[in-house]
């Protein structure tokens, strides 16, 4: 974050509560499996349904956050579903005794989390229009420097208590929500309302019309579902194959800690990418996907560690170029729209990680490694198709609108 002083401090703030909260959050995910199964004593398929109903959960959050965005306003929604988060992660430790229960805390979790997801997308897109992309990008880097401290910090706390894990992670979502319920008051109270609806346009108040607008969400949600549902490589085949090696699982995580080291290293490799030949996110999300692909048909060609290590390096480029440029992408093109489409795009995304890890493990099971790779090499092909598609599709609509200005 060298560069984070020529921000103001109201974004330095953002990013800093972004950073304590994606921290909190990357305390608990990495250890579902291995309480589930280790803690708990339940079944591998029970740990899968769980992450199951946490995804599912995670869906629906999307989708209901986006269309509750301008009905109830930025603030309730933020502040609210952080709260209902951070009660569901206190549960935890008190419900795992009863089954049904903690399934059911974990759907909240997973529903609630993702409720604040264009929440805040749409927020930032309100807020700082002028430089959006610059800052959904550096909010994205701080996010993933976040995950990597609480991945590192999940291990040593586990070890001292499980429950401790929950607790850290549902004290870290209460300070989000304080600091959202300070910050949007004050906005409030300074500037008389939060300028989250643009004057300009008007605003469609029926979701029906909008889900009818397919061009501006389907073909981008489509090319990110397949994005996502290729990158289950990593945990549904890299993974059980080099542990099927006699490789050490350490292995394994290098391959994460690597991911985030260069997210926060190759910041000037993607600035001079985006100025080179991806300078709209729609070229962005495009280019991002090629990385994938090579990164997959490496693996495909090439199944040894080292070339797994290649992979990763160029997947990690094409997820630096994509995961900032689609909510960049529905914020200018969806104006004040904007929540309602970052929900719809980013629930049919989170479909492909549903379906993912489950299309990947009968695979591996069947073939190993290699059916698996085949499947991510596909996946990434048609993620591309998708996003070329919505290029064209911007390109024409932009071509219409110069017609009729000149006419």
């Amino acid at each position: 974050m060298n560069g984070l002083r020529r921000y103001p401090r109201e974004i330095q703030a953002l990013l800093l509560a972004s950073l304590i909260n994606s921290t909190g959050s990357a305390l608990m995910w990495p250890l579902t499996t291995m309480y589930v199964f280790g803690e708990l004593g339940r079944s591998m398929q029970d740990a899968g349904l769980v992450i199951l109903l946490q995804s599912l959960g995670g869906i629906a959050g999307q989708l209901v956050g986006g269309a509750m965005y301008h009905r109830i306003g930025v603030k309730n929604l933020l502040v609210g579903s952080l709260l209902v988060n951070a009660l569901a992660l206190f549960a935890l430790p008190i419900v795992s005794a009863h089954w049904p229960l903690y399934m059911l805390a974990m759907l909240v979790t997973g529903f609630s989390n993702a409720m604040t997801l264009p929440a805040i997308q749409g927020f930032v897109g309100f807020r700082f229009s002028s430089r959006r992309g610059e800052i959904f990008n550096t909010i994205y880097v701080g996010n993933n420097i976040g995950v990597a401290l609480g991945t590192a910090l999940s291990g040593p706390l586990a070890e001292i208590s499980f429950p401790l894990t929950f607790v850290l992670n549902g004290v870290t979502c209460l300070l989000f929500a304080g600091y959202f319920f300070v910050y949007l008051n004050r906005i409030d109270r300074q500037e008389g309302g939060l300028h989250v609806q643009t004057r300009t346009v008007k605003r469609e108040s029926k979701a029906l019309p909008l889900l009818v607008n397919t061009r501006v969400y389907l073909y981008m949600g489509l090319g990110a579902l397949f994005l996502w549902l290729g990158n289950c490589i990593w945990n549904g085949g890299v993974s059980p194959s080099i542990l099927s090696e006699g490789r050490p699982a350490s292995h394994y995580s290098i391959l994460w800690t690597m991911n985030g080291v260069l997210i926060f290293a190759l910041q000037p490799l993607i600035s001079w990418i985006k100025r080179s030949f991806a300078a709209l996110p729609e070229s962005q999300m495009t280019a991002g996907s090629l990385f994938y692909l090579s990164g997959y048909a490496i693996i495909l060609l090439v199944p040894h560690y080292w070339a797994m290590v290649l992979a990763m390096f160029l997947a990690t480029i094409g997820e630096m170029l994509f995961q900032p440029a689609m909510p960049a992408f529905i914020s200018e093109r969806t104006q004040a729209d904007a929540p309602f489409y970052l929900g719809v795009s980013g629930g049919i995304a989170q479909a492909g990680r549903v379906i993912g890890p489950y299309i990947m493990g009968i695979l591996y099971d069947r073939g190993g490694l290699e059916p698996v790779a085949w499947s991510a090499v596909v996946s990434a092909v048609l993620s591309c198709g998708f996003f070329v598609w919505n290029h064209r599709l911007q390109r024409c609509a932009a071509d219409r609108k110069g017609h009729i200005r000149k006419a």
